[in-house]
């Protein structure tokens, strides 16, 4: 081999070798071909093979987010956590204070509220997936802007095709307007079936809201028993 060949053929084996060293590092530790490209939309249904993206990708995708301004004050990002193949996934709005603290969903005293609810549902927090709109929170948790909106759904909706869950259930006024594309109250929204990417969703109240409201916990019971009957008739 010639010396120059063999000098341009040692450079091409060290950059390789960089850029697996660089996604082993971001957790990516499978590489696909092309002959597998990513579906766009219901992996049964485009035209051509194709796969589902990962949360892995999703997640590596989303790096060390500096899409808008919230990356400046947040602490941690707040991605998701649950089960990859779940039949059941809850959409909050925004992450709280403890929530930014630890880089988990729901762990604050909204998230063991929610916690009780899964209980009662013949539930658990290993057996559903949890996430939000927003994955990073807003300072003194105000209602994200319009901007840092259209910065983070994207992530949201690809997470959501990536887990292709039975039934989503929204939690929260922002978090069903989100997924809607409705400006619709929750004094309308909850309660009643609704479908987002052809995926059956029921909005309901923020766990939040119900430690503010103790009487609208009869009001998300009633919600939560529509996802019950309704995963029991998918399992059937």
């Amino acid at each position: 081999m010639p010396e120059r060949l063999h000098k341009e053929f040692g450079g091409a084996l060290e950059q390789a070798r960089a850029l697996l060293e660089d996604l082993q590092r971001l957790g990516i530790e499978q590489l696909y071909t092309a002959s597998e490209p990513l579906c766009f939309g219901d992996p049964e249904s485009d035209q051509g093979p194709c796969r589902a993206e990962t949360l892995e990708e999703i997640r590596a995708d989303l790096g060390d987010c500096r899409r808008c301004t919230l990356s400046e004050v947040r602490t941690r990002i707040v991605f998701g956590d649950g089960h990859e193949t779940p039949s059941l996934v809850l959409v909050g709005e925004a992450p709280g204070r403890e929530e930014d603290r630890q880089g988990l969903p729901f762990v604050g005293e909204a998230g063991r509220l929610l916690e009780r609810i899964l209980f009662a549902m013949g539930l658990s927090r290993d057996r559903v997936y949890i996430c939000n709109v927003q994955k990073c929170r807003p300072p003194r948790n105000r209602d994200p802007l319009p901007a840092e909106i259209a910065a983070c759904e994207p992530f949201l909706r690809r997470q959501l095709r990536a887990l292709r869950p039975r039934v989503i259930v929204s939690l929260g006024r922002f978090s069903a307007q989100a997924l809607l594309g409705s400006a619709e109250p929750m004094s309308v929204l909850r309660g009643r079936w609704q479908s987002y990417a052809g995926i059956d969703l029921m909005p309901t109240y923020h766990p939040a809201y119900l430690l503010r409201n103790p009487s609208a916990k009869r009001e998300v019971w009633e919600d939560m028993k529509q996802v019950m009957v309704r995963l029991r008739h998918d399992d059937a």
